[in-house]
């Protein structure tokens, strides 16, 4: 964001730069449709108060880029990391190479305690079929953990290179805290490669059509309604049919000052394929909430853009 703004019209916007980051500033262009003007102000407003915000948005009929800023630059995304994972379990599904009824152990020595379900159900092994669930569903670290532990991190990464995220890392397990010795993020992404997997995913271009098909199927139980998708009034635990004919499959990443969402939505006007993520200084509740409106305003824009 080293140059100087240009101003905002009726088909492009950019974003004021962080001085401190020396970040390029999101663009808008799209003609002919809602403006995503107050998501542009948001953003602003974050990246004036410190955080790194990368974004992009685009249109699932054209391909055309709706928003874009800083998409190509690495950012940490704590669980939005689990889409690779579960692209190359399903894979080993469609495969034959993985059993979807075989019996995974929940571990022991590396348990994380913070967060998720299984640490609290009291099967101690769960089929890898279930753990996908836990995983998408929850964004559960124990059934994460166990799927990379069983696919193999080489694998996952492999994948990710060829669904064309070179730019985008599984880096380590979740963990309950990071030492010296482990990597300093569970998962680093760029927004515009995955917001492309993602419009891959309902395209059924994700390795094949069948592959496609089951990672749409897990993401679609996704719990986690409370950032982009907090605008769209689905319910979170009943969102797969929708009365209202939205297609709706995200999937979200949260850690101490990380905030990720990627997915798409379509409604009877158009579909987008969209990721944000903004990493900011945690510092107080407000800092938060900050970061959580720049997601919520986004999601009433994308609505709009849909309908």
């Amino acid at each position: 964001m080293g140059s100087s703004p240009e101003p905002l019209d009726g088909s492009r916007g950019t974003l004021r730069g962080s001085h401190r980051r020396g970040r390029r500033a999101p663009r808008r262009a799209a003609p002919g449709r809602r403006s995503f003007g107050a998501t542009v102000r948001a953003l602003e407003e974050l990246v004036s108060s410190g955080a790194q915000v990368s974004v992009h948005i685009a249109d699932l009929d054209t391909g055309q880029t709706v928003l874009t800023g800083d998409d190509h630059v690495p950012l940490p995304i704590a669980g939005l990391g689990v889409v690779p994972l579960l692209i190359e379990v399903a894979a080993a599904l469609e495969s034959g190479t993985l059993d979807p009824l075989r019996l995974v152990d929940r571990p022991h020595a590396d348990l994380v305690t913070g967060s998720g379900l299984w640490r609290s159900l009291r099967a101690p092994a769960l089929p890898v079929s279930d753990l996908a669930v836990l995983a998408a569903a929850a964004g559960d670290p124990n059934a994460a953990n166990a799927l990379l532990d069983l696919v193999g991190h080489e694998r996952v990464q492999a994948r990710m290179v060829a669904l064309g995220m070179p730019r985008s890392a599984v880096l380590d397990r979740f963990r309950d805290t990071r030492g010296p010795d482990d990597a300093p993020h569970v998962a680093v992404g760029t927004t515009r490669e995955f917001a492309q997997v993602f419009a891959a995913l309902v395209n059924s271009a994700v390795v094949d059509a069948a592959v496609s098909a089951q990672v749409s199927e897990w993401l679609s139980l996704n719990h986690d309604l409370s950032l982009v998708a907090a605008s769209t009034g689905l319910d979170p635990y009943a969102h797969e049919h929708d009365a209202h004919s939205l297609l709706f499959i995200n999937k979200t990443g949260r850690d101490r000052g990380v905030r990720a969402e990627a997915g798409v939505l379509a409604g009877p006007r158009a579909g987008v394929a969209y990721a944000l993520t903004v990493c900011f200084d945690d510092l107080s509740i407000s800092h938060r909430l900050r970061a959580h409106d720049a997601f919520r305003v986004l999601g009433v824009e994308i609505m709009e853009y849909a309908h």
